[in-house]
């Protein structure tokens, strides 16, 4: 009986109950463990959960990138995530790109934990915003902060970890 009343129960369940979970291993550019993102997917977008190490104490630049590469250098992310084609930055009017998230504060000892939330964004294949498109996508750490304006001004990619499917 026990059974036959946990099943009624799941069958009554959403889909959007059951998360689709991604993660990301963060690696510094000589390939070193720089930590590591959890993404989640919940029923109004993605909750990206960052725990870092080894950067520099200050204010970082932290978003999603269009491809889901790391080697042979950082450059190969691309751009920001911005699968319909908006402006760059929180503060900018026409902004902002799909993949953009707050700064991320490291402390001194280069240690950083930050959650944040994108709604424009899923980890379900095959739907408009999915990360898992045909090249896939990465999260980047960047040397300075986000201006959150049309120009981003982040500096150096400083950590990469490409998106995968748990």
């Amino acid at each position: 009986m026990k059974t036959l009343s946990l099943c009624a129960t799941l069958a009554l369940l959403p889909v959007s109950a059951f998360a689709q979970d991604a993660t990301a291993n963060l690696m510094g550019a000589d390939g070193s463990d720089m930590g590591s993102v959890a993404l989640t997917q919940t029923p109004n977008g993605v909750i990206v959960s960052l725990e870092a190490e080894g950067l520099s104490e200050g204010e970082h630049g932290f978003h999603v990138h269009e491809a889901g590469a790391c080697e042979p250098d950082f450059e190969a992310a691309g751009g920001h995530y911005n699968p319909t084609g908006a402006e760059h930055g929180m503060k900018n009017e026409a902004g902002a790109h799909a993949g953009d998230m707050p700064n991320i504060h490291a402390d001194a000892d280069g240690g950083a934990k930050a959650d944040a939330f994108l709604h424009d964004v899923s980890l379900e294949e095959g739907v408009d915003g999915t990360l898992f498109d045909d090249d896939g996508s990465a999260i980047i750490v960047h040397a300075q902060a986000d201006t959150y304006e049309a120009e981003a001004g982040a500096g150096d990619r400083v950590a990469c970890g490409v998106i995968d499917k748990n």
